[in-house]
């Protein structure tokens, strides 16, 4: 089953937690099915095709299909934990196939992702694991992440963050990520990127960006020429791109070598130092 159709089966049944039930009834009458019908093996000896299981159907008469139906429901009914045993074995059968799509995602687009010359990044630029992160300026849960990153490049002085403007939460956002960008013709981009992830006045836009420019000492008539130059267009329609074909659709997200973190947890940093030091331990495939 791929990761699309499952993650399209998870997203409908948790909105509505009654098609989780009908998908353990299935599931399990399914089984019983198989199990009643006459001459059947277990199904772990026997691999039936949907052809040959339509045949075995249209072997009962109604009565009796009504009959195990009856069985069935009679079943679910006394045992309904069966539907939360489905429901959580479901939710990691989704999460490992997509773990796994993650994986070959990172490995198809690793010279992207981790060995640019000219991409944003911050720590040491010869590190020998690099951390990614997908980040909006007007994300507060990148806000509250940037300490994470900060104490991490102050901790491990071989790491190596890349940085991967994504700005999809309002136009304030591309405009701040635009001038970001910019400011890496006056090598001032790592400070630019501090000042307006550690900004608390309220919502970032191109007003703000410059503000904050102009405060650090850059050109603020230069970054306004720079920041519509092709090379920052196509950064960020180049990320944006990769973010998608990935299945990211939110910020923050990291990546430390082929292992995946979305969002910010409260332990962001020891996940992220941890991954670090297992990779270093077992090697990276990707990096």
């Amino acid at each position: 089953m791929s990761r699309q159709i499952l993650s399209k089966m998870w997203t409908g049944m948790a909105a509505r937690r009654g098609l989780v039930w009908a998908a353990a009834a299935i599931a399990l009458g399914g089984y019983m099915f198989m199990a009643l019908a006459p001459g059947s093996t277990p199904m772990s000896a026997q691999a039936q095709t949907a052809g040959e299981t339509s045949a075995a159907s249209s072997s009962f008469s109604d009565s009796q299909k009504s009959e195990i139906e009856t069985i069935v429901r009679s079943y679910l009914l006394k045992n309904p934990k069966l539907f939360l045993e489905i429901e959580q074995e479901l939710k990691k059968l989704i999460a490992a196939e997509e773990a796994m799509e993650m994986k070959k995602s990172i490995a198809k687009n690793a010279d992207f992702l981790f060995r640019r010359t000219n991409a944003p990044m911050a720590g040491n630029p010869q590190g020998d694991i690099p951390v990614v992160e997908f980040f909006d300026y007007n994300c507060g849960y990148c806000k509250r992440s940037f300490k994470d990153i900060s104490d991490l490049i102050a901790k491990d002085p071989n790491v190596k963050v890349l940085l991967m403007e994504y700005p999809i939460l309002s136009k304030g956002s591309l405009e701040a990520s635009k001038i970001a960008l910019a400011a890496r013709n006056q090598g001032k981009y790592w400070e630019l990127h501090q000042a307006l992830l550690s900004y608390r006045g309220g919502g970032i836009d191109g007003k703000v960006a410059l503000k904050l420019a102009k405060d650090l000492g850059l050109d603020v008539a230069k970054l306004k020429t720079d920041m519509e130059s092709s090379e920052v267009k196509e950064e960020i329609e180049k990320v944006q791109a990769l973010a998608q074909s990935m299945g990211i659709n939110g910020t923050p997200h990291f990546l430390v070598g082929d292992r995946n973190i979305p969002g910010a947890p409260k332990n962001l940093l020891d996940q992220i130092m941890r991954n670090v030091a297992e990779l270093r331990k077992e090697g990276c495939n990707v990096c």
